[in-house]
C-alpha cells in the first residue's frame, strides 16, 4: 500500500525536528532534546501561521525571537542557526502551494523581525541580569562582574556573527555601531563610518514614504517600519536591501536608539528585472511583446486630458511563402531585419514599436497632434520596407499591409483599438497589400458583423434558423408556371432576415456551404414532391425546382451520391430537379470538374448555366458543357424596361437565343420587372422567365396558388 501523503502537521513537526537538532547543541538547558523539541513546536507553528497570514505581523515574529531567549537559547550561534533553518525550511515545509517569491519575501521579513525581537529580548535580559547583579553587588561583587561580562559577551557574539547586516544609531542619526555583515554589504570599514549619519544615505530611487517613516520612528510615533531601499556603494554600484528599522527604548520607555536590519537583495532584484524583461520582450527580435505593448496602450488610453494616440498595425505580405520556401531560419532572420528597420522608424518621444507575434508588428505614437504624426510614422514604416533584405545571398522584396487607427484617449479600450487596427490592416491586404488604410468605423462595424455571422453559421444550421423562399419560373409562351428557384434565407436572432448575399460567401469560405447546400437541396426536393402531389400526382404537371450549386459543392466528391440519395428518399424523379451553376464556376473547367455534372445530366437532372454573359467564357465551349438551360443575366434585359427597347440589347439577346436553340438549349431570363420586358423576350424566343413582374420570392404556398390559378385559367 502507498503511504498517505504528509499533512500540514507532519511537515510542521519535521521542520521542528530539524530546528531542534540544529539549536539543541548550543542551548543551555536541562531538557532532553525531545523535550526541547516539544518546546519549539509552538514557535514553529506560530511561524507557519505568520508565513501564510493575510497581513504581516512583525510584533508576533519578534515575540518568536524573544521566546528563544526565554528558552535559554542565548549562545552566539543560536540566532544564526535559527535564521539559517527558517530561511532554508520554513517555505519548503509550511508554504504549501502559494506563490514562492512572495512566500520567500515574507520569510525574509519574518527573519528580520525575529532577529530584532531576539536582539531586543537579549538586551532586556542583559539589562535584567545587570540589574540583578547590581542588587547583589554587596553580596557577591566578583560573581556579578563575571555574569555581566558573560552576558555582554553573548550579545556581542550574536551581533557580530549574524548573517544579516545590523546597525545601531542614536536618535540624531549618528551611527554608533555596525556588524561585519553590514560592512561587507557596503564595502566599508569601521574607520570610514566614523562621523556618518543615517540621513547621508539618501538615494534617487527612495520611495516617497522612506524618510517620512524614518522621522516618525525617531520621534517615537512609530515602533518600526519595513521597506525596500537602495544605497550607493563607494565603488559606484548600487546595493538593494530589505530594510527593517526598529526603535529601541530604555527601561522607562523613552526612545533611545534605532536598530537597522538589512538583507542584501541586489542579486534577487537583478534576477526579477531580467525575468520581467524576458516576460515583456520578444525573444527573437528584442522588441517589446504583446504584453508590454498592451500595458503601454492601456496606460495611454486611460490618461485622458486631451491626449491622443496613433497606432499602425503591420502584417508582412507573403511571409508564409518565404517561410515555406527558404525555411523558418531564414524567416526568423527576415523578421529580425524588419524589426531593426521598424525600430529606427520610431525615434520620437512617445513612439514605440512592438512585435505581436508571427509577422505582425505594431507602432504606437502619442501626443496632441497624432493625426499628422501617425501618417508620418506610417510613411516611414512603408519606406523602410522598400529596400530588399538579403537572406542567404538572396535579395527578398518585403512588402506589408498597414492598418492605421488614430483618435483621442479615453473613448475605447485597448482591445477595441487593436481590433480596429487589425480589421483595417486586413482591409489593406484585401485591397492588394503593400498599402496602408485608415480605420473606418463603418467598415469596422461591417467586419465585426461579418465575423459574428461567420461564427454563428454552424449553430444556425443546427438550430433551424434557415428557411427557403421560392420564385416562380414562368413559360413565356403560355404564361404557365413551370417551377421555381429555391432561394435560401437566414432568420438571424439579432439581424432579422438575411439574404444569401450576406452569408453564402461566408459559408463558402468556412466550408459550411456543403452541409448547408445539402440541406437546401433536400428541403427543395421535398417541396417539389409536395407540389407534384398537390397538382394531381407524381407524374402530373411539369413543376420543377431549381437549386443553386456553389463552386465548393461542385467539387465536393459526394455531390452525385448525395443528390441521388435525396431524390430516392423523397420519391422524386430526376426531371423534377434543375441544378444552377454560375458561368464563372465553369470557366476553364476540366473534365474532372465536369464529370459530376455529366453524370447528373445523364440521370435526367437539368443543368442550368446561371448568370450567363457575366463571364468571359468561349461560346464555342457551350457544346462541351453538360448544360440544358442558359440562364441569361438580368443586365441584358434592363434596357427593355423602357419603350422602345435598346436595339443593341435586342440584337445581343436575339443572338444568344438563336445560338442556344441551335445547341438545343432552353433560355431562361431573370430580372423581368415589366410587361414590356416579358413581351419583348417572348418575341425574341426566350423560353422561361422569372422576376418581380410575376412574383417576388415567397413561401411555397404562394407558388402552389399561382400554379393552381394557372391550371384553372
Amino acid at each position: 500500500m502507498n503511504a498517505e501523503p504528509d499533512g500540514p502537521e507532519d511537515r510542521l513537526r519535521r521542520l521542528t525536528t530539524i530546528w531542534s537538532r540544529a539549536l539543541y547543541p548550543v542551548t543551555s538547558t536541562s531538557l532532553t532534546r525531545a523535550e526541547f523539541e516539544g518546546q519549539l513546536l509552538p514557535l514553529a507553528r506560530r511561524l507557519s501561521e505568520l508565513l501564510r497570514a493575510r497581513t504581516f505581523d512583525a510584533d508576533a515574529a519578534k515575540a518568536v525571537g524573544a521566546a528563544l531567549v526565554e528558552a535559554h537559547c542565548t549562545d552566539p550561534e543560536a540566532l544564526a542557526r535559527t535564521l539559517d533553518c527558517v530561511d532554508a525550511y520554513l517555505v519548503l515545509y509550511c508554504g504549501g502551494d502559494g506563490p514562492q517569491d512572495e512566500l520567500r519575501m515574507r520569510s525574509s521579513r519574518l527573519q528580520h523581525a525575529m532577529a530584532a525581537g531576539y536582539a531586543h529580548a537579549l538586551r532586556r535580559r542583559t539589562l535584567a541580569e545587570q540589574e540583578a547583579i547590581a542588587q547583589a553587588a554587596l553580596r557577591a561583587q566578583g560573581v556579578v562582574a563575571q555574569a555581566l561580562h558573560a552576558s555582554e559577551a553573548r550579545f556581542r557574539a550574536v551581533f557580530e556573527g549574524a548573517a544579516i547586516g545590523i546597525g545601531i544609531a542614536d536618535l540624531d542619526g549618528h551611527i554608533l555601531q555596525v556588524n561585519e555583515a553590514l560592512l561587507r554589504m557596503f564595502g566599508l570599514t569601521q574607520q570610514s563610518l566614523r562621523g556618518r549619519r543615517v540621513q547621508d544615505w539618501t538615494h534617487p530611487d527612495d520611495a516617497p514614504q522612506t524618510w517620512r517613516l524614518y522621522d516618525e520612528l525617531v520621534r517615537g510615533d512609530r515602533e518600526h517600519y519595513h521597506l525596500e531601499k537602495a544605497f550607493n556603494r563607494p565603488d559606484g554600484t548600487v546595493l538593494w536591501t530589505n530594510l527593517t528599522v526598529s526603535l529601541l527604548r530604555d527601561a522607562d520607555g523613552r526612545p533611545q536608539y534605532q536598530l537597522a536590519l538589512m538583507e542584501d537583495t541586489t542579486e534577487r532584484r537583478l534576477l526579477n528585472l531580467r525575468l520581467r524583461y524576458e516576460a515583456t520582450h520578444d525573444a527573437l527580435t528584442g522588441l517589446p511583446n504583446r504584453t508590454l505593448f498592451f500595458e503601454r496602450l492601456e496606460k495611454v488610453l486611460a490618461s485622458g486630458d486631451g491626449q491622443r494616440f496613433g497606432l499602425c498595425y503591420l502584417d508582412l505580405d507573403g511571409f508564409k511563402t518565404i517561410n515555406d520556401s527558404l525555411g523558418h531560419a531564414a524567416g526568423d532572420r527576415l523578421l529580425v531585419e524588419v524589426a531593426d528597420r521598424l525600430q529606427s522608424c520610431a525615434t520620437a518621444p512617445g513612439e514605440m514599436v512592438a512585435r505581436l507575434g508571427g509577422d505582425e508588428f505594431v507602432a504606437l505614437t502619442t501626443g496632441p497632434g497624432t493625426d499628422r504624426t501617425v501618417d508620418e510614422l506610417a510613411e516611414r514604416i512603408m519606406n523602410a520596407l522598400v529596400t530588399p533584405i538579403s537572406i542567404d545571398g538572396r535579395d527578398l522584396l518585403v512588402r506589408g499591409s498597414l492598418g492605421i487607427v488614430e483618435g483621442p484617449a479615453g473613448e475605447r479600450t485597448a482591445a477595441e483599438v487593436l481590433r480596429s487596427a487589425d480589421i483595417t490592416m486586413y482591409r489593406a491586404k484585401s485591397a492588394g497589400g503593400n498599402r496602408s488604410e485608415l480605420a473606418d468605423p463603418e467598415a469596422d462595424a461591417r467586419a465585426i458583423t461579418r465575423h459574428g455571422l461567420t461564427t454563428a453559421l454552424p449553430t444556425a444550421l443546427e438550430r433551424g434558423e434557415f428557411f427557403i423562399e421560392y420564385q416562380p419560373l414562368v413559360h413565356l409562351g403560355d404564361g404557365s408556371v413551370r417551377g421555381a428557384e429555391a432561394l435560401v434565407r437566414w432568420l438571424h436572432p439579432q439581424h432579422g432576415v438575411l439574404g444569401p448575399d450576406r452569408f453564402i460567401p461566408l459559408a463558402e469560405h468556412t466550408g459550411l456551404i456543403v452541409p448547408l447546400g445539402r440541406w437546401v437541396l433536400e428541403e427543395s426536393i421535398r417541396q417539389a414532391r409536395a407540389w407534384r402531389v398537390r397538382h394531381g400526382g407524381q407524374d402530373a404537371g411539369p413543376l420543377r425546382i431549381n437549386v443553386n450549386l456553389s463552386p465548393c459543392q461542385l467539387s465536393h466528391p459526394g455531390l452525385v451520391q448525395d443528390t441521388v440519395d435525396i431524390l430516392e428518399r423523397a420519391g422524386v424523379t430526376p426531371d423534377a430537379l434543375c441544378l444552377e451553376v454560375t458561368e464563372s464556376a465553369l470557366i476553364g473547367a476540366d473534365d474532372d470538374l465536369l464529370k459530376p455534372l455529366r453524370r447528373l445530366a445523364e440521370m435526367g437532372v437539368d443543368i442550368a448555366l446561371d448568370d450567363f454573359g457575366t463571364g468571359y467564357s468561349n461560346l464555342a465551349n457551350l457544346r462541351r458543357l453538360p448544360v440544358s438551360v442558359l440562364k441569361l443575366d438580368r443586365s441584358f434585359t434592363q434596357g427593355m424596361q423602357q419603350f422602345p427597347a435598346d436595339p443593341v440589347d435586342l440584337k445581343i439577346v436575339e443572338g444568344i437565343v438563336t445560338l442556344a436553340h441551335s445547341l438545343d438549349l432552353a433560355v431562361t431570363v431573370e430580372g423581368v420587372e415589366t410587361g414590356a420586358q416579358a413581351e419583348q423576350l417572348r418575341v425574341l424566343g426566350c423560353d422561361t422567365a422569372q422576376g418581380w413582374y410575376y412574383a417576388r420570392p415567397g413561401p411555397p404556398e404562394r407558388l402552389h396558388d399561382l400554379a393552381l390559378a394557372d391550371a384553372k385559367g
